[in-house]
């Protein structure tokens, strides 16, 4: 059977495995889709939607069976009435970015956001660090205008002044603080923990465990190669970023990944209640169209399956 994997820069670990070679030795039929190449959807309005393509595209044909992502598309994904299931999650990523405005615009708590323009990757993680720091200070999504931007656009956009705040993510944001001073509004641990995690179709991980299987413990190895040797690991996102013309820093990745968790845990009661009070706030905001039960979403053999591959390959 071929399985087709999805993946991008942003979800580290998948793509290194796209590079490593292990997942073909499990499963010799493995197709890898570059999410980047895909038919790019429409932006909706940051105002009163998110977008739903990681998760759309495990359900439309020309798309893959498996996608890594961060912390909001799988909320998305059970929101627009896609049967997804959670696979696993990283450790807790909160050296990976943070809300920040310029040391110059006199910002200097989420409290002064409102009526103020905040950058961030609309869809991501940083839509729920957003709204998560703004419910901390009595603020609701309303309060700010949400620009959708993308990972270098927003620093630039932050430091030409077309932004008053923007959640950066590391090696981006390592520019932006060389180049101007910054206030911290938000560091991501006050609020969330902020894992990657992974998720496919319910169908597949139930008619299919071989396959999880294999991808579990193709990322475990993958990961486990990546703390060993990160600088070779950085080297493939800078060698693909200067394939599309985007400028890249050796040092400045090998830093990213080396401040970044490796490794698949089981989904945990703490994950999924971020999970849960995110998708409650998303929906109570305007974001989401419909309530949901993130729990609904998990499959107890899975858990089990990562804890057992933990077992045997230590």
């Amino acid at each position: 059977m071929s399985i087709r994997v999805g993946y991008f820069p942003h979800n580290n670990s998948l793509f290194v495995l796209r590079h490593r070679g292990i997942l073909e030795r499990l499963l010799p039929e493995v197709e890898w889709v570059d999410l980047r190449a895909l038919p790019r959807p429409a932006r909706v309005d940051p105002k009163t939607a998110l977008p739903g393509e990681h998760s759309d595209w495990l359900f439309t044909e020309g798309g893959y069976d498996i996608i890594g992502t961060g912390f909001t598309p799988p909320l998305t994904a059970l929101a627009n009435g896609r049967d997804i299931v959670y696979l696993g999650i990283s450790g807790p990523r909160v050296e990976n970015g943070r809300l920040v405005a310029t040391a110059a615009s006199g910002i200097t708590s989420a409290a002064d956001l409102r009526g103020k323009r905040v950058g961030i990757a609309h869809g991501s993680w940083q839509t729920t660090l957003l709204l998560f720091a703004l419910d901390k200070v009595g603020l609701t999504w309303a309060d700010v205008e949400p620009i959708d931007v993308d990972v270098r656009g927003g620093g630039a956009a932050l430091l030409a002044g077309e932004l008053d705040a923007w959640v950066g993510t590391y090696p981006g944001l390592h520019e932006i603080e060389a180049a101007i001073e910054l206030t911290t509004l938000v560091d991501t641990a006050s609020v969330f923990s902020h894992p990657s995690l992974w998720f496919t179709r319910r169908d597949l991980a139930e008619g299919d465990p071989d396959t999880v299987e294999a991808v579990l413990a193709a990322l475990r190895e993958s990961d486990a190669w990546i703390v060993e040797n990160p600088r070779a690991a950085a080297q493939y996102f800078v060698d693909d970023a200067l394939r599309h013309g985007i400028p890249a820093d050796l040092d400045a990745w090998e830093a990213a990944l080396r401040g970044r968790p490796f490794g698949v845990h089981p989904v945990t009661e703490d994950f999924l209640d971020e999970q849960q009070r995110a998708a409650d706030l998303l929906v109570a905001n305007g974001l989401l169209p419909r309530s949901i039960e993130v729990r609904s979403a998990v499959l107890p053999w899975i858990g089990e399956l990562i804890d057992e591959q933990a077992t045997t390959t230590v």
